[in-house]
C-alpha cells in the first residue's frame, strides 16, 4: 500500500474516532442533564440567541478574537452540514447547542457580562436561562 494512502486512511480513522467520541460525550451530557432541562423552553430562546450572537459579532466594543469566534459560530449554524446530522434525535441539535454554549462562554469572558446584558434582545428571564445554560452563575440585571 502506498504511503500516501496509509496517511489518508489514518486521517480518516482519526476523524471517525473523534466523531464517535463527540457523539458519546453529547449522549453522556444529555443523560446527565436528564429531565432537569426543559428543552421546549430552551428552544424559545433560539431567536433571541441568534440576534444576540449577531449583535455581539457586529459590536466594535467586543474584542476582535471574540467577534471572529461569533462570526464562525454564525457560519457553522448556517451551514447545512453538521458534525452530527440533525435527523439523529436529540443529538442532532446537541452539537449546535454545544457550539453556541462554548462560543457564548468565550464571548462573556472576553466582552464582559455587561456587554452581553446590554445587547440581549429578549426578556430578563430568557437572559437568566441563557446564563444558566452557559454556566455563568451570576444573576443578571439590566443596567
Amino acid at each position: 500500500m502506498p504511503d500516501w494512502l496509509s496517511t489518508v486512511l489514518m486521517i480518516v480513522a482519526a476523524l471517525l474516532i473523534t466523531w464517535v467520541l463527540l457523539i458519546a460525550v453529547l449522549w453522556w451530557q444529555q443523560k446527565r442533564m436528564g429531565n432537569d432541562v426543559n428543552w421546549r423552553e430552551i428552544m424559545r430562546l433560539v431567536p433571541d440567541v441568534i440576534r444576540l450572537v449577531k449583535r455581539l459579532a457586529t459590536d466594535t466594543s467586543v474584542p476582535r478574537g471574540a467577534r471572529w469566534m461569533l462570526y464562525g459560530l454564525l457560519g457553522y449554524l448556517l451551514l447545512p452540514i453538521d458534525l452530527v446530522p440533525d435527523f439523529i434525535p436529540v443529538l442532532g441539535y446537541a452539537d449546535d447547542a454545544v457550539a453556541v454554549i462554548l462560543v457564548l462562554r468565550f464571548a462573556i469572558k472576553h466582552a464582559g457580562l455587561g456587554t452581553v446584558t446590554r445587547l440581549w434582545p429578549g426578556t430578563e428571564a430568557g437572559l437568566a436561562s441563557l446564563l444558566a445554560l452557559v454556566g455563568h452563575g451570576k444573576k443578571s440585571r439590566r443596567t
